[in-house]
């Protein structure tokens, strides 16, 4: 089974508890703490494997969970990092917050490999907490907790050219006769029912890949019949062959048909409307009258544009050779970036912890200022410090939760030391 949509639940590793413990030796009576720190949570990694082009798996496993630190030990001993957990999923693949629909990864071009969610750091154990007037700390840190994520996966084929058109129109037809693909065929509605890809080989010219998008109807672009589970499969393409029936087969008007098929597009994508466009009439061995006036419509109506009309044959090859020569022009003439969509999520700013407390107090023992509570913590478990973005998000926090004011209303100055469980920083406006 072709499956190109699935819903997962993912979650990091819980960071592993510090560890409270004092040295018990032989004639070393009052020994001081030595509680090891906890290992470090499980990451939630996503890898592209070139073998795949399904995401069936996933529709068979909904739910991700990469292992928790363990705790640490008695004699400095740090806890065991918990396991990664790294998800195999095709090229193409789009991966996003499921309740928003934002994108946080699109693993296509060179991103081959991302992490998705970082495990929870492991707390500091008692040792860490030593001071000159609290030698025996009976207190060590928590790990940080776990993330978890609803996500919605999403495999938007790479293909250079997409073929679009009515169902019945021969699409099927053209892609079996000039690759490797071997699509089912017959005459029916929607008898195609999942995209098919194919590599186009020519002598002389650059070689390309297509896609075959199954049959598309008037409101597909509103999720009409599996309006949305076609239209993602052209997004990434360069140019478009837009298949009609010129001979009228079945009573329909190829020019109507066109226009028809553009509005869905332009209605789910303005940006797939706009990329280059060749029209392929199609069953021209079973027009009755002239090629001439079979094509004088189209080419009136398209040709003034800039669309150029091919007459074609899927069945006998009539034509096809020219096609496709013309396409890999285009293809030479388009922009050869790859698509890639943006990242709109970011886990680590965005996984929630506004309605938890804190606190922000001066200590007069080790004359520094205090951050602490379940709010400040998380907000450290959830943000990694060593990336750009992350320490942006970390200053933004201090900001927007007003922790700053707080401590400015103390009187703080700059150069004074500001405590956050176990990481200490130097205060500067």
């Amino acid at each position: 089974m072709f499956a190109d949509r699935a819903r997962i639940y993912v979650r990091s590793g819980k960071g592993g508890d510090g560890h409270v413990s004092f040295r018990r030796e032989k004639y070393v009576p009052n020994g001081g703490p030595d509680g090891g720190d906890g290992g470090r949570g499980g990451d939630v990694i996503f890898q592209v494997d070139e073998g795949l082009n399904t995401l069936t798996d996933f529709r068979h496993v909904r739910k991700y969970r990469a292992g928790d630190g363990q705790e640490g030990g008695k004699r400095n001993c740090r806890g065991k990092d918990g396991a990664d957990i790294v998800l195999k999923v095709p090229e193409g693949t789009v991966i996003k917050e499921a309740a928003s629909g934002k994108v946080i990864a699109d693993l296509s071009g060179e991103n081959k490999k991302v992490v998705l969610l970082k495990g929870g750091r492991g707390g500091s154990g008692n040792q860490h907490y030593a001071t000159s007037t609290m030698q025996a700390p009976k207190y060590a840190q928590p790990g940080r907790p776990a993330k978890e994520l609803e996500l919605l996966l999403e495999l938007k084929m790479i293909a250079d050219v997409g073929l679009v058109g009515f169902p019945n129109v021969g699409k099927s037809t053209l892609l079996s006769r000039v690759t490797n693909a071997r699509p089912k065929i017959a005459n029916y509605h929607f008898t195609t029912i999942v995209p098919n890809l194919g590599v186009v080989d020519m002598e002389d010219a650059g070689g390309f890949v297509i896609a075959d998008i199954p049959g598309l109807i008037e409101g597909a672009s509103e999720g009409v019949g599996l309006g949305h589970e076609f239209l993602r499969h052209i997004e990434r393409t360069k140019v478009i062959i837009h298949m009609v029936d010129a001979a009228g087969t079945e009573g329909r008007d190829p020019v109507a048909d066109i226009y028809a098929i553009n509005r869905e597009l332009e209605a789910y994508n303005a940006q797939i409307a706009s990329r280059p466009t060749v029209i392929a009439a199609n069953k021209m061995d079973a027009a009755c009258g002239s090629e001439e006036d079979v094509l004088a419509p189209l080419k009136a109506e398209f040709e003034p544009k800039g669309i150029r009309v091919f007459p074609i044959s899927a069945v006998s090859g009539q034509g096809v050779r020219e096609l496709l020569y013309y396409v890999s022009g285009m293809l030479k003439d388009a922009d050869q970036s790859p698509v890639v969509f943006a990242q709109e999520y970011f886990p680590e700013q965005e996984i929630g912890f506004a309605d938890e407390p804190y606190t922000v107090e001066y200590d007069e023992e080790e004359k520094e200022y205090a951050v602490e509570g379940p709010r400040i913590e998380k907000m450290l478990g959830y943000t990694n410090l060593d990336s750009e973005k992350g320490f942006a998000f970390f200053q933004n926090f201090l900001k927007d939760t007003g922790i700053l004011e707080e401590l400015e209303a103390l009187g703080i100055q700059e150069g004074d030391t500001v405590r956050m469980y176990g990481l200490k920083f130097d205060y500067y406006k």
